[in-house]
């Protein structure tokens, strides 16, 4: 009897122990609906975000890929590429964010009809212009204003030009292509067209005669001043990569034929016979004679002379080609194709002067000073005294 009593007594209870199990599954249940609550909220932020992230790309996308960047860059289109092959050329070329997005762009919108051939895009460029530019086989884009820089300008006149069309004044334009940081930079960005020649401490303008003259076309408005002049530096890099060998063929620097262009172009007229000009320059420095040209004197005074005075003549300055020999430091203005050409290729003569004539600009060449000095009182002298 005591024994049964001990089984009884020591028997669990077991409404105790199933409502132990209950409450254990209980939390159990709680933690797992916690846990599974969690991963919902972690999968819902995670696909929205994902999504939203997704609509914000490929909105990024749509867009040009950079509104600002309107420096142009050459791109070649196959013949036979499809939309797929040219959103990667355009991709690889910095034009466009991402060519999946050019695909399926031109597939959603039906675009078709692409020509192959060499186009000219800017990262500033919409799809939609790309599109219609690779249809077309011509820039659509108007362009917002055109500047034009004329031949045989200097670095304040172009700075002039300049301040009309961006957010800084003709001083501060000047002050910043003289500053040291802005040309460190340039000759980063333009390693193989400015060189340590233009660092020489005896060059006024670092940057003088490397601004090409021509018309550019803008397509903002206030464009950036980096803009504006790597613009103009790319167009001098086009002009004078080509000459590149027979300058190594000739021992002389691009500093050094642009120097030389520059005082072809301020001595030439419209009448003026450029390579002519030129031979008397080259005449006179392979005669170890200076060279005696009066652009320089008035560069070196930083002022125009209607007239080149005796008086003029006594500037202490390395630019003074009437006191120091060969050419100067650097280029004196900006020159045209057609002066650095005559620069390349001097007409094959003895000429050692030139003059003027008074009244026309016609220009006349001698090989003597005795020649010289004789159409000088002819063209100039007695001209001027019969006026």
């Amino acid at each position: 009897m005591e024994d049964n009593n001990k089984r009884q007594t020591n028997k669990p209870n077991r409404k105790a122990i199933i409502q132990e199990n209950l409450t254990e599954r209980g939390h159990e249940a709680r933690t797992i609906r916690r846990i599974v609550a969690v991963i919902a909220i972690i999968l819902i932020l995670v696909f929205g975000g994902t999504a939203l992230g997704g609509y914000l790309y490929i909105s990024s996308a749509l867009k040009p890929l950079d509104p600002e960047n309107t420096k142009s860059t050459d791109v070649e289109i196959p013949i036979g590429s499809s939309s797929t092959s040219i959103g990667e050329i355009l991709e690889e070329k910095g034009i466009i964010k991402d060519s999946t997005v050019f695909k399926y762009y031109v597939k959603f919108n039906n675009i078709s009809g692409f020509q192959a051939g060499n186009y000219q895009f800017s990262p500033s460029m919409t799809l939609k212009e790309i599109t219609a530019t690779l249809q077309t086989g011509k820039l659509v884009r108007e362009a917002v204003f055109k500047m034009t820089i004329p031949e045989g300008l200097q670095i304040k006149e172009i700075a002039k030009i300049m301040a009309k069309h961006i957010d800084m004044s003709e001083e501060d334009i000047v002050e910043k292509l003289n500053d040291s940081k802005t040309i460190e930079k340039y000759m980063k960005l333009y390693p193989e067209l400015l060189k340590e020649d233009i660092l020489d401490e005896e060059i006024m303008n670092p940057l003088e005669g490397y601004l090409f003259p021509a018309t550019y076309s803008f397509y903002e408005k206030n464009p950036s001043f980096d803009t504006v002049i790597s613009v103009m530096l790319e167009q001098t890099m086009k002009v004078v990569t080509p000459y590149v060998n027979i300058l190594e063929e000739k021992g002389m620097t691009i500093h050094e034929l642009l120097t030389m262009a520059s005082l072809i172009e301020e001595e030439a007229t419209e009448q003026a016979d450029r390579k002519n000009i030129s031979s008397v320059f080259y005449n006179r420095i392979a005669d170890g004679m200076i060279l005696q040209t009066d652009p320089t004197v008035a560069y070196a005074l930083g002022e125009h002379l209607e007239q080149t005075l005796y008086e003029h003549l006594d500037v202490d300055s390395p630019y003074n080609t009437y006191k120091y020999p060969g050419l100067p430091p650097g280029p004196i203005a900006n020159s045209g194709t057609s002066s650095i050409e005559a620069a390349l290729y001097p007409a094959d003569t003895d000429y050692k002067y030139f003059l003027a004539e008074y009244g026309t600009g016609k220009v006349h060449y001698a090989k003597t000073l005795e020649e010289h000095n004789a159409l000088k009182d002819k063209y100039i002298t007695q001209k001027r005294n019969n006026q």
